[in-house]
């Protein structure tokens, strides 16, 4: 078995939430070192996010959160107060021997510490520096704070998410999950990931990455705001059906609801098949995709009276035999419960301090040839301090003297 694809690869990562740290994450998961900076005392601001915590086996309060769980393994935790010069001292040296150092400090902010990418790039030019912010390291919003919900409602996902126009609880909604956080976390992985591969390629030559959560909505927003650019409409909201084929969306059965797209003519004539009205494929509002997109809410109409005959599972089946594709709108329960998730092995253990048998979602990357096979917990906070920092040279008796000083 070949090594993982970033072993070798040093990261200093002072970011802290979600999206800096979902993207240190994944390229921790490949292989690289991942040396996780935080505050002393407090630690990463999500660890402050609420409960469920992990029980600490002497019963006493921690800071082990699922929101801190979800985007923390396989890394090393250092405490290090960088308000402090002794604190900065200790992440310059730390960068002087990193591949990539990562902030999500707001604009300006790193640059009264020393710990700005000119000052850093002085002492190591080959480094790849990653900015992670709300709205980027330029225009008149840079200085502001970004939050996901804020940037859902700012980048137009919230204007096209909701019910449709004139059905009860009609308006903009918010994706469930921080989705913009997570979006960005994977737009940071593939430039830190290329910009890596350029360095490598082209004599050692560091850069500054810029990624932010507003760009990445917007261009999340892919063929509907492709719509705008085209014609000048903003799209209505749809709330569940498709964006594509048609008829697309949730149908009430009579135990439940499923989820059904019909992605294009030929699934549509099964579909009226298993319906039982095989001739609802040769109506003439209905024969072509665009027709149906045309006749959208006819068609949907139609196929909602039909689905309340039967339950979920028998439909499904019917379905699945006729090759459209459907499914249950799971739970997550539901989710870890299907056979296929666990036959993918979605859900990974590791050994914990506080829970032997610690549940995590694995990596979404499957490889052939370098799989991703180790996963570590998420570090308690400053675990790691006193080896990492032996590395630079404290040595423990330094090392007492900067955390009676609230430096570690």
């Amino acid at each position: 078995m070949s090594a993982l694809p970033l072993s070798g690869i040093k990261i200093l990562d002072l970011t802290r939430v979600l999206a800096g740290p979902l993207s240190a994450q994944m390229l921790a998961d490949l292989g690289a070192e991942v040396i996780k900076i935080e505050r002393p005392g407090g630690g990463d601001d999500a660890r402050a996010f609420g409960p469920p915590y992990l029980t600490d086996p002497e019963g006493k309060q921690n800071n082990n959160n699922s929101f801190y769980l979800c985007a923390n393994r396989n890394k090393k935790s250092v405490t290090v107060n960088i308000a402090k010069p002794e604190g900065q001292a200790i992440i310059r040296e730390l960068a002087k021997t990193a591949d990539v150092m990562m902030e999500n400090y707001k604009v300006g902010d790193l640059k009264r510490y020393g710990l700005d990418y000119e000052t850093i790039k002085q002492l190591n030019p080959g480094i790849i520096y990653c900015s992670v912010t709300g709205f980027g390291q330029t225009g008149p919003y840079a200085p502001r704070a970004g939050y996901d919900a804020i940037l859902q409602a700012m980048g137009g996902l919230m204007s096209v998410t909701g019910h449709i126009d004139g059905e009860p609880g009609e308006g903009p909604m918010k994706v469930g999950p921080s989705i913009v956080d997570y979006m960005t976390g994977m737009n940071t992985s593939i430039g830190i990931l290329s910009a890596l591969y350029h360095r490598d390629a082209n004599n050692g030559e560091g850069q500054h990455i810029d990624v932010c959560l507003f760009d990445t909505v917007i261009a999340s927003l892919s063929h509907w705001l492709q719509i705008y650019l085209v014609n000048g409409k903003t799209p209505p909201r749809r709330g569940t059906w498709g964006n594509g084929g048609m008829p697309a969306g949730v149908f009430r059965c009579t135990d439940g609801e499923l989820m059904l797209v019909v992605g294009n003519d030929g699934q549509f004539q099964r579909t009226c098949a298993v319906l039982g009205e095989p001739e609802l494929a040769n109506d003439k509002r209905f024969v072509k995709n665009n027709d149906r997109v045309v006749h959208g809410k006819e068609i949907m109409a139609i196929f909602a009276g039909l689905f309340l005959k039967h339950p979920v599972a028998y439909w499904l089946e019917k379905l699945e035999e006729a090759g459209v594709p459907s499914g249950p709108i799971n739970n997550f329960e539901q989710v870890f419960s299907d056979p296929h998730v666990q036959s993918r092995g979605m859900r990974v253990e590791v050994d914990h301090p506080f829970e032997p048998n610690l549940s995590l979602i694995r990596n979404a990357l499957t490889f052939s040839g370098t799989p991703i096979t180790e996963y570590r917990a998420p570090p308690l906070l400053g675990a790691d301090t006193k080896d990492v920092l032996a590395t630079i040279g404290y040595d423990d008796a330094k090392v007492e003297g900067l955390k009676a000083q609230g430096i570690l």
